[in-house]
């Protein structure tokens, strides 16, 4: 009896994925998942660690290269896009994540916040101007939504445009915390009009926009923070996005983007995970690696229980998305407990590193940073919290 305790392996045969969900997937969804994951393990984990020591990501570089793999726009029809279906997206978002959240970020920013909304809303002229060119890595784009005074309640926003008597739009106002903003060869700004809030499509070497990188970042560090200035921006009447007027244009690309964010962060945790896993049986105290000890045993089996359960819930709500079923509620599930999971995820894969979980030589604290930043961008933790809450209990608490 005493002899079973020893048993090297139990149920799954692979750590990455124990419940074996690589079954759930078509050839082309893992095809597309492993063609990420060599780009990520070849060009981005040699590199990344220095980007984020140093505080630079080379975007323009990587752009077009990520452009050549089909990831910018991947999710899109048409226009340059590659026209995958939503669980492969989640599935590259998830191995993009696993580099750095930063990197991730770029893309969700470049697909679901900029690209989306002009594919959804804007006129044939928009749609030609700007979506091949993004889709390439040609251009890059950045969303313009949030504000130093409004965050989570994003309908406070006080930039504005208005018409003058020729029929050009006038901008003004400011934009904080926008990736990719500096880099940007066109910013999607939501501004209040006299018809409420409004999209615009904003090329950044338009007079009047000026974008400042956001420095001493102690997250994210790997990816361009800005803040945009609209000081008299004159665009002409066609720069608007005709399709949609108010917080639904907005809303509806977040709501695209956390399904990115919700399988990125799988890949966040998943990493952490792997790094632990593999440091705790090279690290030898008391004649023994330390995977042999009871403490470091629990700690790995909750790492492993909430990156399969958290891939699970992804390709969960990725199919529902695909058969056009998913909810917005469900999308905040998914951002709310994934992100929240991956967090803790990282901190315990940190403590089971030691001193060594501090240093960038293994990617854990650079995910633990970054998962701080992504616990709160795209609706904090605590609105969609309240999200569930209004869904289950009917009752709107936001107030």
């Amino acid at each position: 009896m005493a002899d079973s305790v020893h048993l090297t392996r139990v149920g799954g045969d692979d750590p990455r994925d124990f419940l074996a969900l690589d079954g759930l997937l078509d050839d082309q969804e893992r095809q597309i998942r492993d063609t990420v994951r060599r780009f990520v393990d070849e060009q981005i984990l040699p590199e990344v660690g220095t980007w984020y020591d140093e505080g630079t990501f080379p975007g323009r570089e990587l752009g077009p290269v990520m452009g050549e793999l089909g990831l910018l726009g991947m999710h899109l029809d048409g226009y340059g896009c590659a026209g995958t279906n939503a669980v492969s997206y989640g599935l590259a978002c998830l191995e993009l994540e696993a580099g750095d959240s930063g990197l991730r970020s770029f893309v969700s920013v470049q697909g679901s916040l900029a690209m989306f909304p002009i594919r959804a809303y804007g006129s044939e002229e928009q749609k030609e101007t700007w979506l091949p060119r993004m889709a390439s890595g040609e251009a890059i784009g950045c969303f313009g939504l949030t504000e130093p005074d409004s965050g989570s309640d994003p309908s406070s926003m006080r930039t504005h445009a208005k018409q003058d008597a020729g029929g050009d739009w006038i901008l003004n106002g400011s934009k904080m915390w926008i990736t990719n903003g500096s880099v940007a060869d066109v910013a999607v700004v939501w501004a209040r009009t006299d018809a409420g809030v409004r999209g615009f499509v904003v090329p950044t070497d338009t007079p009047g926009f000026t974008a400042n990188d956001i420095h001493m970042k102690a997250s994210l560090r790997a990816s361009v923070t800005s803040e945009l200035v609209f000081d008299d921006v004159r665009l002409p009447a066609d720069a608007v996005l005709p399709g949609v007027q108010g917080m639904k244009g907005p809303l509806s690309c977040l709501n695209e983007a956390r399904f990115g964010i919700l399988f990125g962060a799988v890949g966040a945790a998943r990493a952490c995970y792997e790094s632990a896993l593999e440091y705790s049986k090279e690290r030898v105290q008391f004649d023994q690696p330390i995977a042999g000890f009871q403490l470091t045993q629990r700690k790995l089996v909750e790492m492993m229980v909430g990156v399969n359960r958290g891939a699970l819930v992804a390709v969960h709500l990725g199919r529902l998305k695909d058969s056009g079923e998913l909810t917005s509620a469900q999308v905040s599930f998914g951002k709310m407990d994934n992100v929240r999971t991956a967090l803790e995820i990282a901190r315990e894969a940190r403590s089971v590193l030691g001193a060594n979980g501090i240093t960038l030589e293994y990617p854990v604290i650079r995910h633990m940073n970054n998962l701080e930043s992504v616990y709160t961008y795209e609706g904090t933790n605590e609105v969609h919290t309240l999200v569930l809450g209004q869904a289950i209990t009917g009752i709107a608490a936001f107030s």
